[in-house]
């Protein structure tokens, strides 16, 4: 068996880092040898700088691991960024530039040309724009984009898409521990602008091509809405899409059960079997239900139907914190091993 490669994790201490963390214990190809966080975790062994917020127990590999700081030398070639686009920014400009590969949770570089940003099921080839550097960067995407971006990107494959509508109903975890007061959000429903650009942009940019050194977006039109709703984890999206002929909505539930992509074909340790699951309940899905079905790593799909405006309109559900972040982040990494492309 070939040996595991060294990784480390920024913002070990949060929700997305400690997902990343569990995701990572007894993986057969990478190892965690660091863990970073704030400063004043730094020094202290890691089952005590955090608390542990997953339902898992904290696997006792990471426990006796000494917490560095920031501005610490890193050894790992390969670091996992989930610290805050503030705090992880210029740390991971640093880290490039010492020749390390990041992969990265924060939004900070995701819209940069040359950057690839990656879903796995969706645009694996974009990963080829690393080759051979020494010093390189790969995105997650928005949470909320993520599970829609699974969802067109069959459909883009197999029909064309030509227009996108979104409403997102996301939950407080997405918005980190211990998240929005108790006042703001409950019984209530709070805009979220600041997602809405994100959204459309990414999903451009993850259905685009690689042209030369750069990605070139998909030229359709997406309009996103954002929300944060009562909810503690799975962020739901209303999606209606025009797609580049006249479909029935069962050929569309059709394309997107067919749909696998590199990591199940590869069979990779996080992967799920299938991407997207298609219910055909009239009620489903809903978060509760569903999110952590399929080990939170799917994009549930329901209500296929006519949309009398543009054409298909469908109710699509993820994880945002399983699929949408921390097993983003680590199927990115399998992908890039797979590929040849995750240095030792």
């Amino acid at each position: 068996m070939a040996s595991r490669i060294p990784v480390a994790v920024l913002g070990a201490t949060g929700l997305v880092g400690q997902g990343i963390l569990s995701l990572l214990a007894d993986h057969p190809r990478l190892r965690v040898a660091e863990v970073i966080a704030s400063p004043r975790s730094a020094g202290k062994r890691y089952d005590e700088a955090t608390t542990w917020r997953r339902g898992d127990a904290l696997p006792a590999e990471l426990s006796a691991l000494r917490v560095q700081a920031g501005d610490d030398p890193v050894t790992s070639s390969v670091v996992f960024s989930s610290a805050t686009s503030r705090v992880s920014t210029e740390l991971e400009r640093r880290y490039i530039a010492e020749g390390r590969l990041v992969i990265s949770n924060a939004s900070g570089h995701r819209m940069e040309s040359d950057v690839p940003l990656v879903v796995p099921e969706v645009n694996a080839d974009h990963l080829e724009l690393v080759r051979g550097r020494e010093g390189a960067i790969v995105t997650n995407c928005n949470c909320a984009a993520m599970f829609v971006a699974m969802v067109l990107a069959p459909l883009h494959h197999t029909f064309g898409v030509e227009a996108v509508q979104v409403t997102t109903l996301q939950a407080v975890s997405g918005g980190g521990y211990p998240g929005v007061p108790s006042l703001h959000i409950l019984g209530n429903v709070v805009p979220l602008p600041g997602e809405e650009q994100k959204i459309e942009r990414e999903l451009q940019k993850m259905l685009g091509s690689v042209t030369g050194g750069g990605i070139a977006p998909a030229a359709f039109a997406v309009s996103a809405q954002s929300h944060r709703v009562p909810v503690i984890d799975g962020h739901t999206a209303s999606v209606s899409v025009r797609l580049g002929r006249d479909v029935e909505p069962a050929e569309v539930v059709a394309t997107l059960e067919a749909h696998r992509g590199l990591p199940q074909e590869r069979r990779l340790p996080t992967a799920p079997p299938v991407p997207i699951v298609v219910t055909d309940l009239p009620d489903r899905p809903q978060p509760r239900l569903d999110a952590e079905s399929h080990a939170g790593l799917v994009a549930t799909v329901g209500r296929v139907r006519r949309c009398p405006v543009l054409g298909i309109k469908m109710l699509v559900l993820g994880h945002n914190l399983v699929r949408g972040a921390a097993a983003a982040a680590v199927l990115n990494a399998e992908t890039l091993d797979t590929m040849g492309l995750l240095p030792a």
